[in-house]
């Protein structure tokens, strides 16, 4: 194909070669992660980590995370995290040559995770439909913030729209006031992200066994609702009459003690743990006071319990009573701060942290994959613990779909590719 035409006319269809991956229970898997910001690419990030070849493609300004905290070139630490592992590829699929770039990937890949607006990448010609006709395999994942259809389906969400809309922020309500909260946390990304990667898995599955490809829809609000209903719901799950009593919601009461020289949790919901931890306070008696017998009128009077015990816990270090809890078998942990986490002995003793070279400017640490495969972590190898930078990938990915370099220069001299 000359140079000049390469933009105007599409090239011809390969079916790419699977490059190998390390070792995984999703090696030999390829995902084409169109998706952006967290639900989707950490979705396809954890399915990285386990050995799938993720390839992630961008648009010329890059995903938003690429932006979002401290930054050294083009990488952030919450881009490095949800997106290590994967290659990546720029392409413009308004033009007709980018388009095709895609396609010829999507006709040999597995999965395509995307997280537009619904309707959009309909628009842009890789609907369902579409996709399916390239690839009669293919598992095709749609994120939304409130599902594809319904008053709120073109809405543009980021996370605390769904906390609030989910019942996620009145969960979580200011102790003094009773005024709902947002967590300081991308909460609601995330578990649209662990939700997805199961669903993605169980797809997976049946087309190992010979089904066809699945579309799958997944909407924030429904992955959140069904991670907050089954205990912040239960005041409203019965339905028709007689209506059992209302009781405490769950989290009532639930808050951190404040020691000498920090903060401690501790949680008592077995008359055991609580026998244990009055004794352990020198405050015995308040295991047969009838306000505390048994954990509903410890939840119903908890501010009762803990006028008796804050001020006995404060006298004391965290150390102490870290000690002597524990030691009685009563549920309890130390407040780490965020720079304190990574030495705290049970996360070093795990490993739970890696740390990652980046050529050029040094070591990036991030929580591992959290799953240990017959004992032990998967390996990462320097090659893939890396994310990507923008396009970094883009030229091997086209050598691979069988493009010569004469088209690969065409197609960056157009601007289709990147």
């Amino acid at each position: 194909m000359a140079a000049a035409g390469a933009c105007r006319q599409s090239a011809a269809m390969h079916e790419p070669s699977r490059i190998p991956t390390r070792p995984g229970p999703m090696a030999g898997v390829r995902i084409i992660d169109l998706s952006a910001v967290v639900s989707g690419p950490m979705a396809a990030g954890l399915l990285a980590d386990q050995g799938a070849d993720v390839i992630k493609v961008e648009t010329d300004q890059g995903d938003l995370t690429r932006l979002i905290g401290p930054v050294r070139g083009d990488i952030t630490p919450l881009f490095a995290s949800i997106n290590r592992g994967k290659r990546a590829i720029v392409l413009d699929l308004k033009q007709a040559a980018g388009a095709q770039v895609l396609r010829d990937l999507l006709a040999g890949a597995d999965v395509l995770v995307e997280n537009f607006r619904p309707g959009a990448l309909a628009r842009l010609g890789f609907g369902f439909d579409a996709a399916h006709a390239l690839n009669q395999r293919l598992v095709y994942l749609s994120i939304s913030g409130f599902g594809q259809t319904g008053p709120n389906a073109q809405v543009k969400v980021y996370d605390p729209v769904i906390q609030a809309t989910s019942g996620m922020a009145a969960a979580h309500p200011d102790p003094e006031t009773g005024e709902p909260r947002q967590l300081q946390t991308l909460m609601c990304d995330k578990i649209t992200a662990l939700t997805a990667a199961q669903a993605l898995t169980a797809a997976l599955f049946a087309v190992r066994g010979g089904a066809m490809g699945h579309r799958i829809e997944l909407s924030m609000l429904d992955a959140a609702l069904a991670f907050l209903w089954p205990e912040v719901g239960y005041n409203h799950a019965f339905l028709g009459e007689p209506q059992p009593a209302t009781v405490p919601e769950y989290g009532t009461g639930q808050r951190l003690w404040r020691c000498s020289d920090g903060w401690i949790a501790i949680l008592t919901p077995q008359d055991s743990d609580f026998a244990a931890m009055c004794r352990v306070m020198g405050r015995p008696e308040l295991q047969a006071d009838p306000r505390f017998l048994t954990i509903q009128l410890r939840r119903a009077n908890v501010a009762m319990l803990r006028a008796e015990l804050d001020q006995v816990v404060a006298r004391r270090p965290v150390a102490d009573w870290l000690r002597e809890l524990v030691a009685a078998q009563v549920p309890a942990g130390r407040v780490n701060t965020k720079g304190a986490v990574a030495d705290d002995e049970q996360v070093r003793h795990n490993g739970s942290f890696i740390e990652t070279d980046y050529p050029g400017w040094g070591a990036l640490r991030s929580a591992r994959a959290a799953a240990l495969f017959d004992h032990a972590p998967l390996p990462a190898s320097p090659a893939t613990a890396t994310a990507p930078h923008r396009g970094e990938h883009s030229r091997e990915i086209l050598r691979e779909l069988g493009r010569s370099e004469e088209q690969i220069e065409a197609l960056f001299g157009c601007g289709a590719v990147k």
